[in-house]
C-alpha cells in the first residue's frame, strides 16, 4: 500500500498535515507522524478538492479552434460530423492524451465524457492516471437501419469495459431527443438500467431544440424524454438551458442530474439564462462542465466557475446569486455525488483527488478571502500540485511526457483539416 504524507498545507484557513494511504485521505490532523513513501512539502499552499467536469467529449482537443462563429446544427451537421468520419484510434488517444494533460494542469481529477472510439480513450486516461465515466454513445441521426450494429457494438463494449481498472465507469451515452430515434433511447436507457449504469444526454441545450421538439411531439425534450419512461437519477442532462417550471419539476420527480456548460453555451449563442436557482431550489442536483475544446476552446473548470458565477449574477440583476460556496460544490461534490463516486471532499475516508494551490503570486495578494481569490482573481496556473486517486499526477506543474503529447496531436490534427 502506497503512502504520501502531505506536511503543513492550508485547509480551510488552518495549517494541516493530510495522510494518504492507497487511494484514500487516511487521516487529517494539525501533525502527524508517519513515514510515508513519499512526503510533500506543501507549506504556504491552500488545499482544494480535485475538479469534477461533468460534461465534456475529451478527444475534441484534437478539433480547439476547428469551428468558430457558428450556430450549433450549422457547427455539429457541416463543421464536427464531416470531421469526426476522419477519426481514428491514433488520432483519440492523443487527443484523450491532450485533453488529460489539459485537465491535470487545470486541477480536474475526475471527468463524464461522451465521445468515440472509447478503448483508445480509456488507454490514454489511465496512463495520466484520472479517473473517468467513459459512455457508448449511441447517435443513429434518426437512422433505424444503424439500430442492430449500435446494440451489438454497445454490449461488445461494455463486456470489454469488465477489464479497466476501477478509474474508468462504463456508461450508455445517448447524444440527444433531436438526433436518436425513440427506440434507441429506450433501448439505451433500459441497458443502462438492467445494470446499474448511468446515462449522459444532451438535454435542451438551444431554443431551436425546444422548437423542433414541441413541432414533432408536441411537447418540451425533457416532458418527451418522460414519456419515453427513460428518466431517473441515473440521467446526467448535460446543458438542460431552455427549461420551463415544468421541465424543472419533472427533471426534479426523477432526481436527474444536470450539467451547466457556461462557456460553450454562451460561444455558440445558445443562451445564458440557465435557472439555477429554480433548479437547486427544486432540489436538483446541479454541476458544472466545459463541454469539448471544439465548442468552449478549454477544460478549464476555474474560468467555467467564475463565467458561471457572473453571469447569474448578470442576468438576474442580483449579486448574491450563485455565492462561492454553492460554486464550490458545483465544480467537485455536486460531480462525486452525480457520479456515485466519493470525491469533492478533502474528509477522511473519501478519495484522495487533491490540489494543491501555490498563493505566493499577486492573485491572492492580499489573502482576505482564498475561494474568492481563486475563482475571480486567479487563474489555473496557480495550481501546482495534483493528486488523484492518491498518486501524484503533476508536482510543481510537471506532467510526464508533456512534449511527447504536444507533438503527436500536432503532427495528427492536420489529417482531419
Amino acid at each position: 500500500m502506497s503512502s504520501i504524507l502531505i506536511k503543513k498545507a492550508t485547509l480551510e484557513g488552518i495549517e494541516t498535515d493530510i495522510l494518504i494511504k492507497d487511494k484514500r485521505i487516511e487521516k487529517i490532523a494539525t501533525e502527524i507522524d508517519f513515514i510515508a513513501d513519499k512526503v510533500i512539502n506543501a507549506k504556504g499552499k491552500w488545499v482544494v478538492p480535485g475538479f469534477v467536469n461533468m460534461h465534456t467529449h475529451a478527444a475534441m482537443t484534437l478539433m480547439r479552434g476547428i469551428g468558430e462563429d457558428m450556430h450549433l446544427i450549422d457547427w455539429l451537421e457541416n463543421r464536427i460530423w464531416p470531421v469526426e468520419k476522419k477519426l481514428d484510434d491514433e488520432m483519440v488517444y492523443w487527443g484523450s492524451k491532450l485533453a488529460a494533460l489539459e485537465m491535470v494542469k487545470t486541477g480536474t481529477t475526475t471527468f463524464n465524457d461522451q465521445y468515440w472510439k472509447v478503448p483508445s480513450s480509456v488507454k490514454a486516461i489511465e496512463e495520466a492516471g484520472l479517473r473517468s465515466v467513459q459512455p457508448f454513445v449511441i447517435l443513429d441521426q434518426m437512422n433505424t437501419s444503424l439500430s442492430s450494429q449500435i446494440k451489438n457494438d454497445c454490449e461488445e463494449l461494455f463486456q470489454l469495459s469488465k477489464g479497466w481498472s476501477d478509474l474508468h465507469t462504463f456508461a450508455i451515452g445517448i447524444h440527444s431527443p433531436y438526433s436518436v430515434t425513440a427506440e434507441m433511447i429506450k433501448w439505451g436507457s433500459n441497458f443502462a438500467r438492467e445494470r446499474g449504469l448511468i446515462v449522459h444526454i444532451h438535454l435542451s441545450e438551444t431554443e431551436w431544440e425546444n422548437n423542433e421538439s414541441l413541432k414533432k411531439h408536441g411537447v418540451s425534450p425533457t416532458k418527451y424524454l418522460e414519456q419515453l419512461g427513460v428518466l431517473g437519477p441515473e440521467v446526467v442532462a448535460a446543458h438542460s438551458l431552455w427549461l420551463n417550471d415544468n421541465d424543472i419539476e419533472i427533471l426534479s420527480k426523477y432526481d436527474v442530474k444536470v450539467v451547466h456548460n457556461i462557456n460553450s453555451n454562451l460561444k455558440i449563442a445558445s443562451g445564458y439564462k440557465f435557472r439555477y436557482n429554480e433548479m437547486r431550489d427544486a432540489g436538483l442536483t446541479v454541476t458544472l462542465g466545459t463541454d469539448g475544446c471544439a465548442s468552449s476552446n478549454n477544460l478549464d473548470m476555474l474560468e467555467a466557475m467564475k463565467t458561471a458565477a457572473l453571469v447569474q449574477k448578470a442576468w438576474r440583476g442580483d449579486p448574491t446569486s450563485l455565492p462561492i460556496s454553492e460554486l464550490m460544490n458545483l465544480a467537485t461534490l455536486n460531480g462525486g455525488k452525480s457520479l456515485g463516486i466519493k470525491t469533492g471532499l478533502i474528509k477522511e475516508g473519501w478519495l484522495a483527488d487533491i490540489s494543491l494551490i501555490d498563493i505566493d503570486n499577486y492573485a491572492f495578494t492580499p489573502n482576505i478571502n482564498f475561494l474568492a481569490n481563486l475563482i475571480y482573481s486567479a487563474n489555473s496556473s496557480c495550481i501546482d500540485t495534483v493528486i488523484c486517486n492518491g498518486k501524484v499526477v503533476m508536482e510543481g506543474r510537471k506532467v510526464l511526457g508533456e512534449g511527447e503529447i504536444l507533438e503527436n496531436v500536432n503532427r495528427l490534427y492536420k489529417k482531419l483539416l
